[in-house]
């Protein structure tokens, strides 16, 4: 018990001590370029025939749901730079990616590696720590950024995997999905 209340009055005396983030600046970018990386990884897998596909009525189609991940990011970290999110904007740059054919997609979501380091490269250590009220409630810009845009494009690549395995690319694995790099073959 008494280790743990340590730990605890250790964690609070780190966080208040004006240590920025848990992850530096560049580790981030580094985040949110790696995550663009396994996309266009996991994108490469996605035949022509496919794009139409959608496991359900209601869900986004294979091409849908690469021209939202063209704007969410990136629309997500610009809310979160200007504290509030704005429908219209959203909208705007949602509507936009409409109609992108498959090879636009593809080089719209490659340009989203200099788009992160220019859009997060932009924000003051200090301002990662500011807090904001967004739709997901009261946070703090830089845990919006995490929570909102990294996690989900974490969330929505493995959509795109799985959309990729219900297409029959069953040699597709974790390597894959966490790595962006295909496993290497099996030996016999």
């Amino acid at each position: 018990m008494e280790c743990a209340a340590r730990s605890c009055y250790s964690f609070a005396r780190l966080r208040d001590s004006g240590t920025p983030m848990v992850l530096t600046k560049s580790e981030l970018v580094a985040s949110l370029q790696n995550e663009v990386r396994i996309l266009l990884h996991l994108a490469s897998k996605v035949d022509r025939s496919m794009l139409d596909y959608r496991p359900a009525p209601r869900q986004r189609s294979t091409i849908e749901l690469l021209r939202y991940l063209v704007a969410m990011g990136p629309e997500l970290i610009k809310a979160a730079k200007a504290g509030n999110f704005d429908s219209s904007s959203w909208k705007a740059a949602t509507d936009a990616t409409d109609c992108l054919d498959f090879d636009q997609v593809i080089a719209a979501i490659a340009m989203q590696r200099d788009v992160y380091a220019e859009l997060v490269g932009s924000i003051g250590d200090d301002d990662f720590r500011t807090p904001i009220t967004m739709f997901t409630g009261a946070t703090t810009r830089g845990k919006f950024i995490v929570d909102l845009v990294v996690a989900g494009c974490a969330a929505y690549r493995t959509q795109l995997f799985i959309y990729l395995k219900a297409c029959g690319h069953e040699e597709l694995g974790t390597m894959n999905l966490w790595g962006g790099v295909d496993p290497p073959p099996k030996s016999t």
